[in-house]
């Protein structure tokens, strides 16, 4: 698949963050060079990719800072790809759609609900797109469930919530200075589990229930915990009204006895249906019938790259479509600290850096949230306040 751009040429596509999950959209890009679809035209990041990168290997262009390539004319630049840490979203969006660049911002949008708002007028004020990284919305699967609640195959819905019981090591938490904080050098950061490692549930969760836009949410109650010795939350469950007056129960942690594929559930009159958004795979149970089925992907990168070829064409996860997530990151931002939780209710796991908390019962009570859309509180979990 090619995306030229105006003048016919191949877009040329930089990615700034190289390390971490960035690793993956340089790939992504040097399969569409070789399928001759774009070029990788530029990598940013403070530390240069040696021997072995990708990136270097492909002999991409090196710089330390994105205002580096930014100053280089020689370069050219039609979208950038930000995978770099959270309080950056804003400054390098902003720099690089002013700099006239359509952009792939990976999640969380930004750090704040203020930022999302500003970043939103500045898409709207140069004309560029920006596409977040919610990879879940170019999940068939996701549309293909849509499609079952507006059928009504599940009768009325009554809820929906998100269930995500994952594992995290210590090592996770040193990932980074920004790893596990609330606000780093006086700037929020905001990165637990609800905003980052499983930003998606929520996301997906909102989006299958048709709330988007932060007018679509009308409240959000926040019960946050931590096992860990960080700043922020890495068990929490969060309630949430839409505007249609549907609730959602969201159970998340990231101390699980085991890893479980994250799932998405709609409640209904006449059945449930659950979407494992990490497989793009749709369970469904009714009355009438019962489906299991798994489905296909559309990349986001390459649905920026098709929108731009096509100015009539709405991208997947748009900017604007993730207000909602944002209304939920905003109330976990100026919650109060995360309820460390008691030690008899935490059985540590592993050695060293692959030492890791597993708080009792917690996948109970993640499921719990989510089928009643009540928090943990209130459902009476043994180690919460």
């Amino acid at each position: 698949m090619t995306y030229p751009t105006s003048d016919g040429l191949v877009p040329q596509i930089a990615v700034v963050g190289l390390h971490g999950h960035g690793a993956s959209h340089v790939r992504r890009v040097l399969e569409l060079q070789r399928a001759g679809g774009a070029r990788l035209a530029a990598v940013v990041d403070p530390r240069e990719p040696g021997p072995g990168h990708e990136a270097h290997d492909a002999g991409a262009p090196w710089f330390p800072t994105f205002g580096d390539l930014l100053s280089t004319p020689s370069v050219r630049v039609d979208v950038v790809v930000l995978s770099t840490p959270i309080p950056t979203h804003l400054p390098l969006a902003r720099a690089a759609m002013e700099a006239g660049i359509d952009v792939l911002l990976e999640k969380p949008t930004a750090a704040s609900l203020a930022e999302h708002t500003e970043l939103v007028a500045v898409t709207e004020r140069t004309g560029r797109r920006c596409q977040v990284g919610f990879q879940t919305f170019g999940s068939h699967a996701l549309s293909a469930a849509a499609g079952v609640l507006a059928r009504g195959e599940i009768g009325d819905v009554v809820g929906l919530g998100a269930v995500g019981t994952w594992v995290r090591t210590v090592s996770y938490w040193r990932r980074a200075a920004w790893a596990g904080r609330r606000r780093l050098d006086g700037r929020d950061v905001v990165d637990g589990v609800v905003t980052n490692p499983l930003a998606h549930a929520v996301a997906t969760a909102l989006r299958l229930g048709g709330a988007t836009t932060a007018q679509d949410v009308t409240w959000v109650d926040t019960d946050l915990y931590r096992a860990n010795p960080i700043e922020a939350d890495d068990t929490s469950s969060v309630r949430v009204q839409d505007a249609h007056g549907r609730r959602y129960g969201f159970g998340l942690t990231l101390c699980a006895p085991e890893r479980s594929p994250a799932r998405v559930v709609v409640h209904g009159t006449r059945g449930d249906l659950a979407l494992e958004y990490e497989h793009d795979r749709l369970l469904l149970r009714t009355d009438a019938a019962q489906m299991d089925k798994t489905y296909g992907r559309t990349s986001l990168l390459d649905d920026l790259l098709a929108a731009r070829a096509d100015e009539s064409r709405a991208l997947l996860c748009d900017v604007r479509d993730t207000g909602a997530f944002m209304r939920v990151l905003e109330a976990v931002r100026t919650s109060a600290d995360p309820t460390p939780i008691a030690a008899e209710h935490v059985l540590w796991r592993g050695e060293g850096a692959d030492r890791r908390p597993v708080v009792a019962d917690v996948e109970r009570w993640c499921a719990e949230v989510a089928r009643t859309q009540r928090t943990f509180a209130e459902l009476g979990a043994p180690w919460a306040s």
